[in-house]
C-alpha cells in the first residue's frame, strides 16, 4: 500500500525519530534498557545550564555522544530513503535526529529540527568545525570563544528556518511517513496532524504505539524500520519493473 502511495504522490515527506537511528546501534534518550537516560540525565547535561555552569560535565557528555556516533554508520533503511529521494519518490526528510546519518547515506534535502552533532560552532564568532575536535580535546576557537555542539539544547528554541521548512513540508505533503518517532516531542508531533488536515495519507512505523496512531491510515508496530523499508522498496521495484 505504501509503495503505491509513493508512486502516485506529488509530494511525499518522511519524518524520522530516534528509532531510525537505534537500528544503527546509536542509543536514544528514552529506551528503557539502552537509552542515555540510564547512564546520564540529558535534561541536566544537554542543557544551557550545564553549558554555562557545569562545562566539564557538559564536555564529557558530548565527547561520549560524539565518540559513540563515530562508531556507528547508516543502516540499509537510510540508504533506501536516499535512493527514493534520488528517484523522486520522496521529496523531503524531516528528522528529530542529530546524527547526520541521512546525509551520510546520500540524502540531499534533510530538515534537521534539533541541529547536528556532526559539527560544533563558536559561541562568539559562529565559526563551524567538525565535531571530531571534541575528541582531540579542542574546545576553544581561535577567537577565544567556546566551541559547543551544534545541537538544540534543553532550554533553547528550535532553529527558526528548520521549523518553518518542516511546517511547509507538512502542509505540502500528500503522503507523510513517520519512522521511529514516539511522537511525544513538540513541535515534531504536530507535523502529522498538519499533514492530515491537508488531506495527506499518514503511515506510522514505530516499535511502540504512539498517541497519533488513531489518525494514521497505516500503523506498523514491533517491526524493524529497515525491514519495513526493504519490503516497500521491493514492492516499488516490482511495480516499476526495476
Amino acid at each position: 500500500m505504501i509503495a503505491s502511495w509513493l508512486m502516485s504522490s506529488r509530494h511525499a515527506v518522511v519524518l524520522t525519530g530516534a528509532g531510525m537511528s537505534t537500528e544503527s546501534g546509536l542509543p536514544d534518550f528514552r529506551s528503557e534498557k539502552t537509552g542515555l537516560w540510564t547512564r546520564f540525565n540529558p535534561q541536566q547535561l544537554a542543557s544551557t545550564y550545564a553549558l554555562e555552569h557545569h562545562r566539564q560535565a557538559f564536555i564529557e557528555f558530548y565527547q561520549y555522544r560524539i565518540r559513540t556516533l563515530q562508531a556507528c554508520r547508516p543502516h540499509e533503511g537510510h540508504m533506501i530513503l536516499a535512493d527514493w529521494q534520488r528517484h523522486g519518490l520522496i521529496q523531503e526528510i524531516v528528522t528529530q535526529n542529530v546524527d547526520g546519518f541521512h546525509q551520510q547515506a546520500g540524502s540531499h534535502h534533510v530538515i534537521e529540527l534539533h541541529g547536528s552533532l556532526r559539527t560544533v560552532h563558536c559561541q562568539r564568532c559562529g565559526n563551524t568545525f567538525n565535531s571530531i575536535v571534541y575528541l582531540e580535546q579542542r574546545f576553544t576557537c581561535e577567537c577565544g570563544g567556546f566551541l559547543r555542539p551544534s545541537v538544540v539544547l534543553f532550554g533553547e528554541m528550535l532553529p527558526e528556518q528548520a521549523l518553518e521548512q518542516a511546517w511547509q513540508a507538512a502542509q505540502t505533503a500528500d503522503v507523510l511517513i513517520v519512522l521511529g518517532s514516539s511522537l511525544q516531542v513538540s513541535p515534531a508531533n504536530q507535523l502529522p496532524l498538519i499533514a492530515k488536515r491537508n488531506g495527506a495519507k499518514i503511515a506510522i512505523v514505530n516499535w511502540e504505539p504512539t498517541e497519533l496512531d488513531g489518525i494514521a491510515d497505516v500503523v506498523i508496530h514491533k517491526r524493524k524500520i529497515g525491514d519495513v523499508l526493504r519490503e516497500i522498496n521491493k514492492e516499488w521495484k516490482a511495480r516499476d519493473g526495476r
